[in-house]
């Protein structure tokens, strides 16, 4: 066996041994496996089936982690938090969409994105953005996610009345408050798998306040994906009209392209696997099969397969080749089999992660550079628009916007590339169409 892996995976050529690469994946799956239960409670939101969504979270993990490993990356896909948030959020609640005529907009923007992965545009595309607007983006979808999950919890309650403290005397909220500090102290502590552990500590926290439920027996398993599968409706696209649904397809493709751009540069810099000129190497098929599996998820009920960044944790282990990323899908099928016992976590012990990780994503905020005006403005806008107009579609809109027309005010815009303009000229149109 160990001949075997050595054949296909090169191990020795990349410095690594089959104990490094197993000993990596244990480390990286209890890194990301909080994702799959965070997305079925986002997808459940949207009225789709609670266990489906969760077994085809678990696969659609270990189908992405196959794909990598197929190309020897040490990789690994898994449903994107921010993307799911926007499917939730974005295209569902605020924009009116279906949950089934939102997998049908995943399904366009999936091959969409596939298309410029395979061309020279996809560098370009990173490009076309500065390096601080990404970051303002990613910040603001932080601020966003922190928002749902301090509504989900109680934490915060949100009316037509604005914003305002829950009520602790609430058993969930006082759970999710515990929840908060709990996932707080064990991630201070760098405690392996911390997020995983904190919603098991929080749900059994939950047991004596009376918010946990335990049922007299746990529901069979069911492996049907029946409720979730291919349930496009893309005759209903159009319900709503065509202005909303191209902001949908563009504001979703620039999400998933800059994820999956972002995070396989970020991750191959934290692996010392940039090649020559600065580029990910043997990495960018990994970009390819994000969108191209991305597509296969919206088939599966899935909005988006990502690299999650949380994949630096078994990189820094050692991870170097596509073993590792074949035991961390593995381990994604066997979770499947603990699938009963996910129905006894509440909201309260879930929402916890999703504050915590906004509070990661909003460090982005410290790479922009505040100093410059020309900058700084867009990219706060774009920020505080995401959580503010509960939509990353105008976020990312009025970021854009504003980054040409200061860029043009101060006799600058020829530093602003011509995709940059045709983003935000496109942007511009769908906001007058709109107004009349």
């Amino acid at each position: 066996m160990s001949a075997f892996l050595e054949r296909f995976f090169h191990l020795q050529e990349c410095g690594t041994s089959v104990r490094k690469e197993i000993t990596a994946a244990l480390t990286s799956f209890f890194s990301i496996i909080y994702i799959v239960f965070v997305t079925a409670a986002y997808l459940s939101e949207t009225g789709m089936d609670y266990t489906a969504t969760l077994i085809s979270s678990c696969l659609m993990a270990a189908v992405g982690c196959f794909l990598c490993a197929s190309l020897n990356s040490p990789f690994i896909l898994t449903p994107g938090v921010g993307l799911n948030a926007f499917f939730a959020y974005t295209l569902c609640r605020a924009m009116g969409y279906s949950w089934q005529q939102a997998l049908s907009v995943i399904l366009l923007c999936s091959l969409f994105c596939f298309a410029i992965m395979l061309t020279p545009m996809r560098e370009r595309l990173l490009s076309c953005i500065p390096p601080s607007m990404r970051n303002a983006i990613a910040a603001g979808l932080g601020m966003f996610i922190a928002l749902i999950g301090l509504s989900n919890s109680g934490l915060v309650s949100i009316s037509t009345s604005g914003l305002s403290l829950g009520d602790f005397s609430s058993p969930s909220v006082l759970l999710a408050a515990i929840g908060l500090l709990l996932t707080g102290l064990i991630m201070a502590w760098k405690l392996q798998g911390g997020m995983l552990l904190a919603i098991l500590l929080t749900t059994l926290i939950g047991i004596p306040l009376g918010v946990t439920l335990i049922p007299e027996s746990l529901p069979a398993l069911s492996f049907s994906l029946e409720p979730v599968f291919f349930k496009f409706d893309f005759p209903g696209l159009f319900s709503i009209g065509l202005l909303p649904l191209i902001t949908a397809i563009v504001t979703f493709s620039l999400c998933l392209c800059f994820d999956t751009l972002g995070n396989v540069l970020t991750l191959s810099k934290a692996g010392n696997m940039l090649d020559e000129k600065g580029g990910v190497g043997r990495n960018s098929h990994v970009m390819s099969f994000c969108a191209l599996g991305s597509a296969f998820a919206a088939c599966m009920g899935i909005p988006a397969l990502i690299p999650p960044i949380e994949c630096t944790t078994g990189i820094s282990a050692g991870a170097r080749t596509g073993l590792h990323s074949l035991c961390v899908g593995l381990l994604f099928l066997l979770t499947i089999l603990l699938v009963p016992l996910a129905s006894l976590i509440p909201a309260a012990a879930t929402s916890p992660v999703l504050i915590f990780i906004g509070m990661l994503m909003i460090g982005n905020a410290t790479n922009i550079y505040w100093r410059d005006p020309e900058f700084a403005l867009p990219c706060f806008l774009a920020m505080i628009m995401i959580p503010f107009t509960n939509s990353v579609a105008d976020g990312i809109g009025i970021g854009f916007i504003s980054y040409v027309v200061v860029n043009l005010l101060v006799g600058k815009g020829h530093r602003v590339q011509k995709i940059t303009y045709a983003l935000a000229s496109l942007f511009v149109v769908m906001y007058v169409l709109a107004a009349l």
